[in-house]
């Protein structure tokens, strides 16, 4: 249904809708809180990363796991769950679902054979190898709105506020 501007120029529901990405001035108080931005900005990264990796049936959290596994060969679920910032509850899961692609292995710890090492397995490497650069796209279309400078600042602002919450 269309509406009227405050000039008394008409406009489209979806114009007003698409109004909300533009925050600014916005008279909803949440939508100028940071956990707001943050949330929405989480939505976003996804979204896109989801669009650029069409058809490769991977997530950002299996890409994450996949890429510190390429990178630190083997660990403990535990392990993994920290350097991918991710629920130590839920990781399981998570591993489950690439163990069921044949993109990681898990054999039991050497020290101690209650722990469950997981390792990427071969197709896992070529699975992680096709999307690298879809994802590193998708990473640089999200930045794109901002200068280099911008996306420096912005990067050094989000690890300042991880490191100064996370420890």
């Amino acid at each position: 249904m269309p509406s009227v501007t405050a000039t008394g120029t008409r406009r489209t529901s979806v114009v007003a809708a698409n109004e909300t990405a533009d925050l600014r001035d916005s008279p909803l108080a949440f939508h100028h809180m940071p956990g707001h931005y943050i949330r929405r900005l989480q939505q976003v990264a996804v979204a896109i990363f989801m669009r650029e990796v069409d058809g490769a049936d991977i997530t950002p959290v299996q890409f994450a796991a996949l890429s510190a596994l390429r990178d630190r060969r083997a660990c403990d679920q535990a392990t993994l769950s920290a350097l991918i910032g991710y629920d130590r509850a839920t990781i399981g899961g998570v591993i489950d679902r690439l163990e069921a692609k044949r993109w990681i292995g898990r054999t039991p710890g050497q020290r101690d054979r209650r722990t469950k090492l997981v390792t990427l397995t071969p197709a896992g490497a070529a699975a992680l190898r096709r999307v690298v650069r879809d994802v590193e796209r998708a990473q640089a279309r999200l930045l794109a709105p901002l200068g280099a400078t911008e996306r420096r600042r912005f990067e050094r602002l989000c690890q300042k506020l991880l490191a100064a919450h996370l420890g």
